[in-house]
């Protein structure tokens, strides 16, 4: 498989790993309104139950699964199934602990540093920073644009990102295209180990 296929196949698996997450709980019985009678997760919940002498000890795998159900996920469960699936559909060129490794953390490193990147090219949580990248931007797409920026152009975007944080679809796609690039990376050290 070549390098452009196994990111291709990458980032695809880590979107839709993300986007089959709330299908994949609903289906276990993870619900949004609490878990579903005679479903798998009443029977863990009912295992978790009978262990802790009967309450579902918080933080246990239940309770994380059934706050997932519930509310979604959140940045960080977001950004692990993310860069998990980039991980898994990169290791198609090379399964190897190596490319789901560097996959792994590429994936989850970058939607940890992507705040930092958006601040050091000028897109803060205060506004566009003077005399930075993302005020040269702001100026070029102003001029292109009559004096505005437009709503949903990049700039408008990067802007938003760095004031309100990633969204879950970015975050999605951060962690995915990290993990698709952490996998081909792993998949070259594979090769060369």
């Amino acid at each position: 498989m070549g390098l452009l296929t196994t990111i291709a196949a990458a980032t695809i698996v880590g979107g839709g790993s993300v986007a089959l997450a709330p299908v994949a709980l609903g289906a276990l019985g993870f619900t949004s309104v609490g878990i579903a009678l005679g479903s798998y997760g009443a029977s863990m919940m009912s295992a978790a139950a009978i262990a802790n002498g009967g309450g579902v000890a918080a933080g246990s795998l239940v309770a994380v699964l059934q706050s997932a159900g519930m509310a979604g996920l959140s940045t960080a469960a977001t950004a692990a199934v993310g860069a998990t699936g980039g991980a898994v559909g990169g290791a198609g060129a090379a399964w190897s602990i190596t490319t789901i490794a560097a996959a792994t953390i590429v994936g989850g490193g970058s939607v940890a540093l992507a705040p930092v990147a958006l601040a050091a090219l000028g897109f803060t949580s205060v506004g566009i920073a003077v005399g930075s990248y993302g005020a040269s931007m702001m100026s070029a797409a102003a001029i292109a644009n009559g004096g505005g920026v437009a709503a949903g152009s990049l700039v408008a975007v990067l802007q938003t990102a760095g004031m309100a944080g990633l969204s879950t679809a970015a975050t999605a796609a951060v962690g995915a295209t990290g993990g698709a690039v952490g996998g081909a990376v792993g998949g070259v050290l594979a090769l060369l180990i």
